[in-house]
């Protein structure tokens, strides 16, 4: 039987409340942390690697870069690169 099927049996016969109380937590709580892992394993990647040369608003920013990377992924960057071409062109006088 899977977990469901248990708590189902268990709810059904409605004799052992501390179990379906523990089956209610475990249904809730996250199976794994796996994005908080990544978050600092990039981080620890970015630090050592560009330590001395970095500020922290810096390196805050290139960590979500990495971290959110299948986001960053779906974004066209050919407009962003434009606007900032545009907005920073070189004067000469």
């Amino acid at each position: 039987m899977c977990a469901i099927e248990i708590f189902g049996h268990v709810r059904e016969v409605d004799c052992y409340p501390s179990i379906s109380i523990a089956y209610r937590i475990l249904f809730t709580v996250h199976v794994t942390v796996a994005s908080a892992e990544r978050s600092f394993s990039k981080l620890k990647l970015l630090k050592n690697y560009l330590r001395s040369t970095m500020t922290q608003e810096r390196l805050n920013g290139l960590a979500t870069l990495c971290i959110e990377k299948k986001l960053l992924d779906d974004i066209d960057i050919d407009p962003i690169i434009s606007d900032f071409a545009s907005r920073n062109v070189r004067r000469n006088f």
